[in-house]
């Protein structure tokens, strides 16, 4: 236990002693020699700390959350013009009072988390790729061609190794990374160990090419606009035809009916090929058009796709831990067959990921029809997850989510099933588990701000994946006495993202303020490897730990609580944990995340500002 934790005396919100009042609704309950005050709390950590923050904690925020102001809201406040004025107040005399507008959407006004200092010296990348041949661009590139010039402006670094070239045994960025002197030599040249592995492929990568005939519009998408003039003419979009199938040929038919059951060798009309397994009608049987690749994930624990935080080191923590099926982060159809970098970002694929989809958003047949046929070709994912559940307005206003309700006839996803595909579609809400595609529901999705019960949605005639609550392997195994096929997990990977392993195991883990920084310092890990070692890639990191780091501080060790387990909806209150980086780990200061993010990446930028993503846009 922290030192002075069991000394500090504990006291509720209302000032009397937790000890003999009853624990409050929503909160987590911790064992009372733990419990302390907001004010004691931030003092322990700024006596333990190595530098105290720059501003003392105020007591306006019950929460603790004392983000800075945005600069936009401190310019006004500064004018007189307070958030509780009517518009009464403010008008002139003479004039009509305007109604004040509902504020919706994201905060725009919110400070930038990205610094822009490095922006202006940056490196040629052709001199950073170490290219044989001169820059495209001449004397017009914006960049600088002079390494000394770069080195005199580039910040120190940040530790003496470098992550891929420890485990690649070379760095791609050369002189920009920000452990540069693990790999340079004595002359500046980037050094190379020979025998270490090369950098595994990340799939789904967006192609110069195709992103190039995208942004022309010189892709032709044959079968969606089939699927589109049948859906003109007033037809239901359902299976193809038995007219418009091929039929199997003969030379297939008798190799179907041949295929061994056994390990060994089978002659495919390519050439014999070794199995691994008993071969079935489904293995040598070449799908259809009109039919779908059936994917079987009972029993599997699936993590949701997560906007912002379900990025692929993430992903990549929670496969270590136990977790079956990933899905990329949501990605809209319009940025996608617009050839945006940042969205096809979205679809990259990870070799640990064995099964592996890519989440939709959209309100039109035409582009989310054409999206599926170009993700068909073009990626490597094993099925489509369509967003009909979103419950943030931005989203919810612009896609499929509002399609979604009893009453609203064709839904711009119901297309989809017309353009034959080589992988299933799970579709949240509106699926069929049993066609190969799987289903989750979001009732009661529009109130976000409620505890939503353990729920699934088997539509069809297939059971589906059961989510919501799930913070323990008992949450877990009340859904799947609800008759689910398995468990999808969203915010509980957030808080715990070892809660895959405990469900598996079926134990609670108590697990270590040492091993939950292992955790922290394998992501930074991963999203060096994942966004880079230079400045840009390091910010980057830094700012996905942060975001991750806002929902890891509501987790309450399982040795400080009173009860098992915790719950999902129970926000923990002040309490000093068993040593200083548990306490730390606990705060819900962005000051003190920044403060773990040093801990592994180095000191911050000069002017760098941290805002929550959940906690800045209007839904929270």
């Amino acid at each position: 236990m922290a030192e002075g934790a069991a000394e500090a005396p504990a006291e509720s919100g209302s000032g009397g002693d937790p000890r003999a009042s009853e624990p409050e609704r929503g909160v987590a309950p911790i064992k009372p020699q733990y419990l302390t005050t907001k004010e004691q709390f931030h003092e322990f950590l700024e006596a333990k700390g190595q530098e105290k923050p720059s501003q003392e904690t105020k007591a306006g925020d019950p929460g603790g959350n004392d983000l800075p102001e945005p600069e936009a809201k401190r310019i006004r406040l500064e004018d007189g013009q307070t958030e509780d004025r009517q518009p009464e107040e403010t008008a002139e005399p003479g004039e009509q009072p305007q109604a004040r507008k509902r504020a919706r959407g994201q905060n725009k006004g919110r400070p930038h988390v990205k610094p822009t200092h490095y922006d202006k010296n940056r490196l040629c990348p052709s001199l950073i790729q170490e290219s044989a041949t001169k820059c495209f661009f001449g004397d017009r590139c914006r960049f600088l061609h002079d390494v000394d010039r770069y080195l005199e402006t580039k910040p120190a670094d940040l530790g003496p190794c470098c992550v891929l070239f420890e485990t690649f045994g070379r760095c791609p960025y050369g002189v920009t990374c920000r452990f540069a002197r693990a790999h340079l030599g004595p002359e500046g040249q980037n050094l190379v160990q020979e025998g270490l592995v090369q950098a595994p492929p990340v799939r789904n990568g967006l192609d110069k090419a195709l992103q190039q005939q995208l942004r022309k519009r010189k892709i032709c998408f044959e079968r969606a606009e089939q699927a589109l003039r049948q859906l003109g003419k007033g037809q239901l979009p359902g299976p193809a035809s038995s007219a418009t199938v091929p039929e199997t040929t003969e030379a297939e038919g008798a190799h179907a009916q041949q295929a061994p059951q056994e390990p060994g060798i089978v002659v495919t009309p390519s050439g014999p090929l070794r199995t691994c397994g008993p071969l079935t009608d489904e293995d040598v049987v070449r799908l259809r058009p009109c039919e779908k690749k059936r994917l079987d994930i009972s029993g599997k624990l699936y993590l949701a796709p997560l906007t912002t935080c379900g990025n692929l080191p993430f992903r990549r923590i929670c496969k270590r831990f136990g977790a079956d099926v990933t899905c990329g982060e949501m990605a809209v159809c319009t940025n996608l067959l617009q050839g945006q970098t940042s969205e096809w970002a979205l679809l990259k694929r990870h070799p640990c990921e064995d099964v592996f989809g890519v989440q939709l958003e959209g309100a039109f047949p035409d582009t989310m029809t054409k999206c599926a046929e170009l993700l068909n070709r073009t990626v490597e994912v094993d099925f489509v997850d369509i967003n009909v559940g979103c419950p943030i307005d931005l989203v919810y206003k612009k896609s499929s989510s509002r399609w979604s309700l009893p009453g609203r006839g064709l839904r711009p996803h119901e297309p989809l099933h017309q353009v034959p595909a080589d992988r299933p579609r799970h579709e949240p809400g509106a699926g069929c588990a049993a066609d190969g595609e799987d289903s989750h529901g979001r009732p009661g999705a529009r109130e976000p701000g409620s505890p939503a019960a353990s729920r699934a949605a088997g539509l069809g005639g297939g059971a589906g994946h059961g989510n919501g609550d799930i913070l323990s392997y008992e949450d877990a195994n009340r859904a799947l006495q609800t008759g689910v096929a398995g468990i999808m997990i969203a915010r509980g990977a957030l808080l715990k993202p070892w809660l895959f392993t405990e469900i598996k195991e079926q134990r609670h883990w108590d697990i270590s303020s040492s091993e939950r920084l292992d955790i922290l310092r394998d992501f930074t890990h991963y999203g060096l490897e994942h966004w880079g070692s230079d400045t840009q890639g390091v910010e980057k990191t830094r700012r996905f730990l942060l975001e991750w780091l806002s929902f890891l501080c509501r987790y309450v060790p399982v040795g400080l609580l009173e009860r098992l387990p915790q719950r999902i909806n129970e926000r923990p209150p002040y309490y000093l944990g068993r040593d200083y980086l548990e306490t730390l780990m606990a705060s819900q200061k962005a000051a003190d995340w920044i403060r773990i993010s040093e801990l592994l990446l180095g000191p911050v930028p000069p002017g760098f500002i941290f805002l929550p993503k959940h906690k800045a846009n209007a839904y929270k």
